[in-house]
């Protein structure tokens, strides 16, 4: 008769010690990706997308992150070269980091490198598949120069992302209509 309050004992000791499974918090983008599919217009998008953006500038290196400052304040200083300069070693020393690339692609476009351009944001959707504004810049670029189908592509992924992105929707309208022909 005593076996059955030690196994009693036993069993109670066992199921407090046992561990229990953490359910990890979801990440801050993971919430703010959430949250845009809940917005009923561009404007309403507009600060969730900037947080995201802020989010995704966050490099993980403070050398990296100093680097960045300086070319954006270059840049703000109209010193393009030594923008490209910084951007281009940002690239070099952390050839991972997305937003390195997608800044070194807002100059280009902006010094009509058009071919690195498209080839800086090829790379920075390759490293954040859920960049979707270069997803719209590249899919803007590809339009421009004839790739429709491409852009259409493009412009569906980045609208899976944020449904609001401004300007997307008309943009998928048209190319549906170029690419796919009018729906009878």
């Amino acid at each position: 008769m005593r076996l059955a309050p030690l196994v009693l004992v036993l069993a109670c000791s066992a199921a407090i010690a046992a561990p229990t499974k953490h359910v990890p918090s979801p990440k801050p983008v993971d919430v703010l990706f959430q949250a845009l599919k809940g917005v009923s217009s561009p404007e309403e998008a507009k600060p969730i997308e900037d947080q995201i953006g802020l989010l995704f500038m966050q490099s993980g290196s403070p050398s990296i992150d100093l680097l960045m400052t300086r070319a954006n304040a270059a840049l703000v200083g109209g010193d393009k070269g030594t923008a490209n300069k910084l951007f281009e070693s940002v690239t070099t020393i952390a050839p991972n980091y997305a937003e390195g690339w997608h800044s070194r692609a807002a100059l280009q476009i902006y010094g009509n490198d058009n071919e690195g351009a498209m080839l800086s944001l090829q790379r920075t959707i390759a490293l954040n598949p859920r960049e979707f504004r270069a997803m719209s810049e590249l899919a803007d670029m590809l339009e421009d120069f004839g790739d429709k189908a491409g852009a259409l592509k493009l412009f569906r992924r980045a609208l899976a992302l944020d449904p609001k992105l401004e300007g997307a929707a008309d943009h998928v309208k048209t190319l549906e209509d170029e690419v796919e022909g009018q729906k009878i």
